[in-house]
């Protein structure tokens, strides 16, 4: 699906745009409950009898999401785990069959994903004209819209995702950006006007695509909704005042170091991250098409000679960053991509080798974005402020234990208050 991203990092990031858990504690001893951490709360889907049916059936109730880790609080002395999120704007299940192709992988690696579904993937190309976005004519779309074996395919997926215990956030309608009238210029009305339609486009699939008979969604889109990533990362200051008045829960359309996160505005700011890029001085934004742009520019698909190194070049990036927080500051690591074939499919694969390496590994959580809220939500703030005050891969000198105690570090030594050294 065609949705790109546009940043601006220092002189790493080009400017274009075109187009909870694991919450259980870490902690010297995590390893002994697996990767995971202790079993995760029961949740079956519900009983054909308890389903509940929305509106014209899109959408339904059917009890708690299944697969969900109960959040816990850190125990005193113990390290925090090591979470990663992998995200991906505008999902929806094309030719490419990536969505179900992530989904195995996930389930595969014991790891769950946030999928920001484009609301037009739920709209047939015959009825855009229903999608009324702001500041540009009905039914305009700068990633079209879909037809109705699109629509059947993509309802799979979520449904399949939602109850493997996957998020299902949104990736908003039209992705326009970078132009008059894109995001970056829409008012809080206009944000409400555009989620509201992102809304409606999933609780109505089945009516807008004349598949009455099929099975509907098994999430309540209202209630599921809690968080999203803006096109191009832009328009984020409206769109955050428009989400706090609306009841999400998070943000994740900024940019920020491998830091432990803090609400702003009321959301939880789960920023995607800057990390090493392989060869260069600078750092690099955890996200497919930041590094396309910094390799290949706009082709999408470049030299062909280079396309399995810049693969490469993503894969250890990613993993740098993941290695320098789990072995410093254990910072979540929030990564953002696309379900795209740029540079010969490279990225995905790269996106493949670092599950695989890290979402097994002891004391690490890969998890959707709702289930690092839920965690973070379930902790003492007086916790989260000192792991604020870690710096970018700064484990804490006097250790996770001492850290993390409850209690003041005894004093060093040597040093003014120390007990005194007995001969």
């Amino acid at each position: 699906m065609a949705a790109t991203q546009r940043i601006a990092a220092g002189v790493a990031i080009a400017a274009a745009c075109a187009t909870a858990l694991a919450g259980c504690d870490g902690g010297p001893t995590a390893s002994q409950e697996g990767a995971h951490g202790p079993k995760k709360a029961a949740g079956a889907p519900a009983p054909e009898a308890a389903v509940r049916l929305i509106g014209d059936g899109s959408t339904s109730y059917t009890g708690g999401q299944p697969h969900l880790p109960r959040p816990e609080r850190l125990k005193p002395g113990r390290r925090p785990p090591q979470f990663v999120v992998f995200s991906w704007d505008g999902a929806g299940e094309d030719s490419q069959k990536l969505f179900s192709h992530f989904r195995k992988l996930s389930k595969a690696n014991k790891a769950t994903m946030t999928y920001f579904l484009s609301g037009v993937y739920m709209l047939p190309e015959g009825k855009r004209d229903l999608y009324r976005p702001p500041q540009h004519s009905p039914g305009s779309s700068e990633i079209g819209f879909n037809d109705q074996q699109g629509i059947e395919d993509t309802v799979k997926q979520l449904r399949g995702a939602w109850l493997e215990g996957n998020e299902i956030g949104t990736h908003f309608n039209g992705h326009f950006c970078g132009t008059e009238g894109g995001v970056g210029q829409w008012s809080v009305a206009d944000w409400k006007s555009e989620i509201a339609q992102a809304k409606s486009f999933v609780k109505s699939w089945k009516t807008n695509a004349g598949l009455k008979d099929a099975a509907s969604l098994p999430f309540d889109y209202d209630k599921e909704l809690v968080g999203a990533r803006t096109p191009c990362l832009e328009g984020r200051e409206n769109f955050m005042k428009a989400a706090r008045e609306l009841g999400f829960r998070y943000d994740t359309s900024g940019v920020d170091d491998q830091l432990w996160p803090k609400k702003k505005e009321g959301l939880w700011d789960l920023s995607m991250q800057l990390v090493p890029f392989p060869g260069h001085s600078y750092e690099q934004l955890t996200m497919d098409y930041n590094f396309m742009v910094n390799q290949s520019g706009t082709q999408t698909q470049g030299d062909p000679g280079k396309q399995e190194f810049w693969g490469d070049q993503m894969r250890d990036g990613l993993l740098k960053g993941f290695g320098r927080a789990y072995d410093g500051n254990r910072a979540p690591l929030i990564i953002g991509n696309h379900f795209e074939s740029w540079n010969g499919g490279n990225y995905m694969r790269a996106v493949d080798e670092v599950v695989e390496r890290v979402c097994t590994k002891a004391e690490v959580r890969c998890v959707s974005f709702r289930q690092l809220a839920d965690w973070l939500d379930a902790q003492d703030p007086a916790t989260l402020d000192k792991l604020r005050g870690l710096q970018v891969g700064e484990a804490p000198k006097q250790g996770w234990a001492s850290f993390l105690s409850g209690r003041p570090a005894p004093a060093p030594k040597g040093v003014p208050g120390a007990p005194a050294v007995k001969p």
